[in-house]
């Protein structure tokens, strides 16, 4: 009787071990839309790191900044860019317990940047506000009828939110009457503190993208250092607007000075540095995922052909098959 006792003991304090500490925690990874459909194959991979979210991430088109109309669900686009394909996406992750968040974005032709889309004129501004109105609502039904946890109204479109903070506003609205889900807005990481409907949406998203550090191969403490004043910035709008802060997209690219200007995309920074994505990524989660008042995030970026995907050539953000996907799922299983 006393050894069968130690045994159930023994399970039951195992058992609250494996408990999470934050059973809420969004661990996720940014699921980038490809040519292709996805199986439980693709998916093993997310489930390995214990994530338990992933951003499906659609498409719209526009010409140049200036231009007001937005093409989607086209032929010509990959499959996981279109409206089938994010279904297909959502249901296939779903099947595998991973919790979604929807995140519609946009892509200007030669990759200017979105927050720049600004109309020449009030006639303009009208075309595109109906235009992006008919955008996401179509997929905002779309996540309404797969049953999404999360649908982010928008990404990184600062200039098109201070120019017509009103039409955001209603579109928050047309948006509720559609879908009863959890709402969030992917602002820049030099945005969130200017975007005005905060209120209305259930999370501050930011896509997280602070400069840190100027060293080629920061620390763990100096990114934790340059992480400061964000993490206390970003605290005092969590505590006037009473919202938690969902990272929408973070992470560092495998390359020298990965920390001095994160967003960065540029495909001549080619210089492998994998201690430096390494430190940066331990340095975030250190900071920012015990905190209360910060629900979770989104990994930038994860494919879904994992064994082709990143590996210790590959100086991109993907954490795959990299040092820094350990730190992930580490952090993961304990959050």
């Amino acid at each position: 009787m006393k050894s069968l006792f130690k045994v159930c003991l023994l399970i039951v304090l195992c058992g609250c071990a494996m408990v999470s500490r934050h059973p809420d925690k969004i661990n996720g990874v940014g699921y980038v839309a490809s040519k292709d459909s996805i199986s439980s194959e693709h998916i093993k991979p997310v489930l390995n790191i214990h994530a338990n979210y992933a951003s499906v991430m659609p498409f719209g088109f526009i010409r140049e900044i200036s231009h007001p109309e937005i093409q989607y669900n086209l032929d010509r686009q990959w499959f996981g860019e279109t409206k089938a394909g994010a279904m297909q996406y959502i249901l296939s992750l779903k099947s595998e317990g991973v919790r979604i968040m929807v995140k519609p974005q946009i892509w200007v032709w030669h990759g200017e940047f979105t927050g720049g889309i600004k109309m020449a004129n009030e006639d303009d501004w009208k075309i595109l506000e109906a235009s992006y109105t008919k955008f996401i609502l179509d997929y905002a039904k779309l996540a309404q009828k797969t049953d999404v946890e999360i649908f982010c109204i928008g990404t990184e479109l600062e200039s098109f939110v201070n120019e017509r903070p009103d039409y955001w506003k209603r579109l928050i609205a047309q948006i509720r009457d559609v879908y009863h889900g959890k709402l969030t807005y992917a602002a820049n990481w030099n945005e969130y503190n200017k975007t005005p409907f905060w209120n209305d949406l259930d999370y501050m998203g930011v896509d997280a993208y602070f400069p840190v550090s100027d060293l080629k191969t920061p620390s763990v403490t100096d990114c934790k250092l340059g992480l400061e004043r964000w993490k206390t910035e970003m605290k005092g709008y969590y505590n006037t607007y009473k919202k938690p802060i969902l990272f929408t997209e973070f992470g560092y690219r495998s390359v020298d000075f990965t920390g001095k200007e994160p967003w960065r995309s540029d495909r001549d920074m080619d210089s492998v540095n994998l201690d430096a994505q390494t430190n940066a990524l331990e340095a975030f989660f250190e900071m920012f995922w015990q905190e209360d008042w910060v629900a979770g995030g989104f990994i930038w970026k994860w494919h879904h052909n994992h064994e082709q995907a990143g590996g210790k050539d590959n100086s991109r953000f993907t954490p795959q098959n990299k040092p820094a996907e350990t730190i992930i799922k580490n952090v993961f299983l304990r959050s």
